[in-house]
This record gives structure tokens, C-alpha cells and sequence, in this order.
């Protein structure tokens, strides 16, 4: 039974090819993403399982819905020419916002993790030693780049490991001069730990943020996905980061059999860590790049999997019922839940906040249910008459707004509150001012974020991307294509000059 109706790409040669999602014929609670190219036969691969029973039930894939109406670039970089995926810059038919601007400032990294999206760190490389780094003064114009086209947005500062660039305190502070709403760095951690410093030398720079790599609980899960053992630096790193002021977020790349049996146990670890750590962050892991697996043979999880694993490792805490889908980026991309920390029988633990997640990117859970059946997006707002009574789709860029607001108020170290009341007296929106009386450095974010490959893309879940990384050349390009790659290793965008 096909349920909705799209375009994708061809994982062998790139063409772009008609799809379908449809139940699975093995697995009525499945639903898979269905092509055919004319020259390499027919590819079908999962992207929701339901699981679970009452109030460990995950949700429908019909019922996990988030319209809303486009918003198209004021300034498009790039004309149509050959049309989505190939034309980005971004052209006038990509539907979303920036939420967040990446820049990736180096290919090389003190690792050479099995798994890793861009490639970094390896001998085969030929970008990979210090010539290969981005100058500052490119740099300097794709941030201008960004904040013409995209005003404040958050921005993260990418590698490659950004760590290993002596003037990476530059770099952050050329992005806080610029204004951004959230200076945050990707990061493995092994500089944050060996210099008890330099997270404070990050700090007065002007970065807000840290995206920590952090897979699991245990050092076997370490060892598959990044190639060494990592819980020991790790900890050192987030000791750094919170003597400094700094925010962190851990990051969870995640695989089926390999590590998606500890998230309950990452999740408690997290908040061990103490109230530095502002949230934690799922990836179930796409496949592009560098990792061991042949492509169509991918042990992969879906939204729900991740959902369901959390549930029932973690029932004191997570309930499927708590997350909600986004506001800003298409609803198959990600899911989030706010929470606020607490202590139960002297152990931290976590309290939902449902109106906190709901005023930021999700609708009311009434919306939810009268949007089980997905239309197409429509190019103006509608009224309630014409909507038979139901509340129109919010624009696209509201919901790019937003999330931007939340993200940098929540993900931000030390001063974030005072940061919101300063916004709270400046004469700034209702949701500001919510935030602003939000307590953030008591609040704890649950997030994940399906990334996508050559097998699971998905052409309109592309043109609604808000995570846009800012080549050299000034083009920004949603970050799946960006990294996007055939199961032969060729890029659909090639590396960057």
C-alpha cells in the first residue's frame, strides 16, 4: 500500500528517480521507502518500525505529521537548472530557513574514526594535513555570506576536528562579532581534555556551546564506531567544559546492535555529568562517508526504534508520548522533548515539560491527529473557513524562528539566563520572553535527528532542510547532500576548493 508519494536517488549512479513510502510487505507496522532506477534495478529500504503497546506505543507514521508552508530564500544563490538535488546554493525552491550555519574549517582530525560522515583524519585523504585548511579570511566571507542571507542564525564550527587549528579562538571570535545567536563547536573532546585551559580560552573567544561526540557507556562501543577507547578523555572534557562556563550537548551516533542498547544508560549518564550538559542528541546513523558496512546492508534505525529503545531502557524518564515531532525541518528528520531535571531518591533524574516542547516547534496534540493524513504544502496561509475549521500550517520560517531561539537559549553554558532576561527587557517577542523566564540551566533537551543517504533520501524532506553547511565558494547546501554519497564513495557534491 503506498502511503505518500515522492522523489530520490538512484544509490549507485545519482539519478533521480520517482519513490514511494509504503507498508511493508513483511511487517504491517512498517513502512519503507521504495524506488526503482531503470539501470540498477529496485531499492527499498526501512525508515519507521511502530513498536510497543499503550503508553510504550511509538507513534503511527500517518499521525507523525507537521505541516507547515513554505518559506523560499529572499536571495536565492543558485538558479534552477537541473533541479532538486542538484542546483543548491540555495535556489529558489528550497522551502526552509537556516536554522543553523556549518562551517567545516579543516579536514583534518586526531582520529580516523571507522564511522565518520566527512571523511577526516585518514591517511587516503588527500586533503587531510594543515594546507588543507580553510583561511581565515574565507572563512571570514562565508560568515558574511550567511549572515546576509540568513540574518543570526546559529552556527557551528566544523571540521574535521576544529581542535586541531591553533586559531580556532579566532575563528569563534570572527562568528560572535557577526552577531549569531549560538556559537557551538563539533568536537571529539580530546583537546578540551589534555589542556584544562582551553575550554576557557574557547570561552572568552565567545563560544557558547560544545557538541561533544559521545556514543555510549561502554568502551566496546567506542572502540567499533571511533577506533579507541574514549569514556575516560570524555569526562575530562566535560569537566573542562563546565569549570569554563561552557554548555554541552553529548552527541550519540548510533547502530543497530552495536550501541542502541545503551541509550538509557547514556541518558543517565548524561545527567550524572551535572547541569553543564544541556541535553542529549541521537543520530541514528546514516551512511555516507566512511563507514564499514556495504550501504543496502546497513544495520539502521528509525525514528521510532530510538524512541522505543529510550522508552524501555529508560521508563522512569521517557515515554514515547513525550516526543514530538519539529516545527522547523521536515517531521521524518527528527523528534525532541523537554525536560527538567529533578531528584529522585537522591538520583537525577527528569520531569516533562510538555508546554516547553510544545510552544517551540510542535503543534498542539490535537493538531497532530487532524494532520495524520499529509496534503501537500500550501504557498499561502489559509483561514480557518478554508482549513474546515482547523488551524492553517504555520509558515516555515516561524517555525526556522523558533527553534533558533530555543536551541541557543538552551544549548548555551554559564550566562544563558542572563542572556534571555537581557532579551526578556529589550522588547522582544512573547516566545522570547518565555524563554527568558525558561530557567534553561535546569532544563534538559532529548533530541534525535535521522540523517539521510543515498538509500533513504527523500527530496522533500531535502528542500524543507534548515542545517545548511556554507561551502567556500558561498553556497550552502542542505547538510544530507552535502555529505551524500553513492555506494561507491562518489560524492554527489564534490569536495570543496
Amino acid at each position: 500500500m503506498t502511503l505518500r508519494r515522492t522523489q530520490s536517488l538512484c544509490p549507485v549512479c545519482l539519478r533521480r528517480i520517482a519513490a514511494s513510502y509504503e507498508i511493508s510487505s513483511r511487517d504491517a507496522r512498517s513502512v519503507v521507502l521504495r524506488k526503482t532506477c531503470p539501470d540498477h534495478g529496485t531499492f527499498s529500504v526501512p525508515v519507521w518500525r511502530e513498536s510497543g503497546e499503550g503508553a510504550l506505543a511509538t507513534p503511527p507514521f500517518a499521525a507523525w505529521s507537521r505541516p507547515k508552508n513554505p518559506s523560499y530564500p529572499a536571495n536565492p544563490r543558485t538558479p534552477i537548472s537541473q533541479g532538486c538535488p542538484y542546483d543548491c546554493g540555495l535556489c529558489p525552491a528550497h522551502a526552509q530557513h537556516t536554522c543553523t550555519g556549518l562551517f567545516e574549517v579543516t579536514k583534518r582530525c586526531d582520529m580516523a574514526c571507522p564511522v565518520c560522515y566527512a571523511q577526516a583524519g585518514s591517511v587516503s585523504n588527500p586533503q587531510c594535513c594543515e594546507a588543507g585548511d580553510i583561511p581565515l579570511a574565507v572563512i571570514a566571507g562565508q560568515m558574511d555570506t550567511l549572515k546576509g542571507a540568513s540574518g543570526p542564525c546559529n552556527v557551528q564550527i566544523s571540521g574535521g576536528e576544529p581542535t586541531v587549528r591553533d586559531d580556532l579562538p579566532q575563528i569563534i571570535a570572527m562568528a560572535r562579532q557577526r552577531g549569531f545567536g549560538l556559537v557551538q563547536i563539533n568536537t571529539n573532546g580530546l583537546r578540551l581534555s589534555r589542556q584544562q585551559s582551553y575550554a576557557r580560552t574557547l570561552r572568552d573567544a565567545g563560544l557558547d556551546s560544545v557538541y561533544l561526540q559521545w556514543d555510549g557507556v561502554r568502551e566496546s562501543s567506542f572502540m567499533t564506531l571511533r577506533g579507541r577507547e574514549g569514556l575516560d578523555f570524555k569526562r575530562a572534557a566535560v569537566r573542562n567544559c563546565a569549570d569554563a562556563g561552557l554548555g554541552v550537548v553529548l552527541v550519540a551516533t548510533v547502530v543497530r546492535g552495536v550501541n542502541d542498547n545503551e541509550l538509557g544508560d547514556l541518558l543517565r549518564l548524561a545527567l550524572d555529568l551535572g547541569s553543564a550538559v544541556r541535553g542529549l542528541h541521537i543520530q541514528p546513523a546514516a551512511f555516507f562517508g566512511r563507514y564499514p558496512w556495504q550501504l543496502e546492508d546497513a544495520p539502521r534505525l528509525t525514528l521510532p526504534d530510538v524512541m522505543a529503545a529510550l522508552a524501555g531502557q529508560a521508563p522512569e524518564m521517557v515515554s514515547p508520548g513525550h516526543l514530538h515531532p519539529p516545527g522547523c525541518e521536515n517531521e521524518l528528520c527528527s523528534f525532541s522533548a523537554v525536560y527538567r531535571r529533578v531528584q529522585n531518591n537522591g538520583q537525577p533524574g527528569l520531569q516533562w515539560l510538555p508546554d516547553a516542547g510544545q510552544s517551540c516547534c510542535a503543534p498542539a496534540a490535537q493538531t497532530v491527529a487532524q494532520t495524520a493524513v499529509q496534503t501537500a504544502p500550501q504557498t499561502a496561509p489559509q483561514t480557518a473557513s478554508q482549513t474546515g475549521g482547523t488551524i492553517a500550517p504555520p509558515p516555515a520560517e516561524e517555525g526556522a524562528r523558533k527553534a533558533k531561539q530555543f536551541v541557543a537559549m538552551h544549548w548555551k553554558g554559564g550566562d544563558a539566563a542572563d542572556a534571555g532576561a537581557a532579551a526578556s527587557n529589550s522588547g522582544a517577542d512573547g516566545f522570547s520572553r518565555f524563554l527568558a523566564q525558561a530557567g534553561a540551566e535546569q532544563r534538559f533537551t532529548l533530541s534525535c535527528m535521522a540523517f539521510q543517504d543515498a538509500l533513504s533520501l527523500d527530496l522533500d524532506r531535502v528542500r524543507g532542510c534548515c542545517i545548511h553547511v556554507v561551502r567556500p565558494d558561498g553556497r550552502m547546501i542542505p547538510f544530507c547532500l552535502h555529505n551524500l554519497t553513492a555506494s561507491n564513495g562518489t560524492r554527489l557534491y564534490g569536495e570543496q576548493p
